[in-house]
């Protein structure tokens, strides 16, 4: 089992920058890859980033491709998403999720932090 945690979203104008951290707690963390999805109002939940577990290898939608960058600190049992030139289209909520790269599986979940981007 694996507990995520976001934190760090929050109310940001367009073109400025905010960083998501994401604490896992339970066995593992380095074994799993690591994704951040997103869910806008009244759209479907779509991947943002993943991040191989020993963080070597790291792909991003190409909505955000450029912009953001996701990174992890297994010693911290944490993963990050550094989210700059924000949008007001980057507006959702904010989940991370450990799972498999492979298989695109991802069964453990956070609860989600709200990002707004005002224009």
């Amino acid at each position: 089992q694996v507990r995520l945690v976001e934190s760090g979203g929050g109310l940001v104008q367009a073109g400025g920058s905010l960083r998501l951290s994401c604490a896992a707690s339970g066995r593992s963390f380095s074994t799993y890859a690591m994704g951040w999805f997103r869910q806008a109002p009244g759209k479907e939940r779509e991947y943002v980033a993943a991040i191989s577990w020993s963080g070597a290898n790291t792909y991003y939608a190409d909505s955000v491709k450029g912009r953001f960058t996701i990174s992890r600190d297994n010693a911290k049992n944490t993963v990050y998403l550094q989210m700059n030139d924000l949008k007001p289209e980057d507006t959702a909520v904010y989940y991370c999720a450990a799972g498999n790269m492979v298989t695109g599986l991802y069964p453990y979940w956070g609860q989600g932090t709200q990002v707004t981007v005002s224009s």
